[in-house]
């Protein structure tokens, strides 16, 4: 099942990046993985943003939709909080090769392969429990 949320996750690479979207039109790493994961479009406030009190913010709607699981645990399909500044959180899926996220400098969603150049902070699955 957690292969499907990588599969689907990949479906989207080639996908426009675009501050808050979710959509075709344009994804950005919350709609990546709100459609990665079939969460409502409405469960995140689109004028969010993944830095200083708003990175709190995403980080307590988590636990709604996911569980919490340690590092060592990480799988395809796994959604993993990275923090690529000091007060900035991104979210990107895991899969075989690396992870897919929209990627705001090349304008589009990616796989990259290999493990992220950012800390994990945290690593969830789909699913309370």
């Amino acid at each position: 099942m957690h292969t499907d949320y990588a599969e689907r996750a990949r479906a989207l690479v080639g996908t426009r990046f675009r501050p808050q979207g979710r959509n075709a039109e344009g994804l950005d790493c919350i709609g990546v993985a709100i459609t990665t994961f079939g969460v409502p479009e409405e469960s995140v406030r689109r004028n969010y943003r993944l830095r200083g009190d708003h990175g709190a913010e995403i980080t307590e709607f988590l636990p709604k939709y996911f569980r919490r699981v340690s590092r060592s645990q990480l799988r395809p399909g796994d959604l993993m909080v990275l923090a690529v500044a000091a007060d900035q959180l991104h979210l990107a899926i895991s899969t075989d090769n690396g992870f897919v996220h929209a990627d705001a400098g090349s304008r589009r969603v990616v796989e990259t392969p290999g493990p992220p150049g950012w800390p994990v902070i945290a690593i969830y699955r789909r699913g309370r429990k």
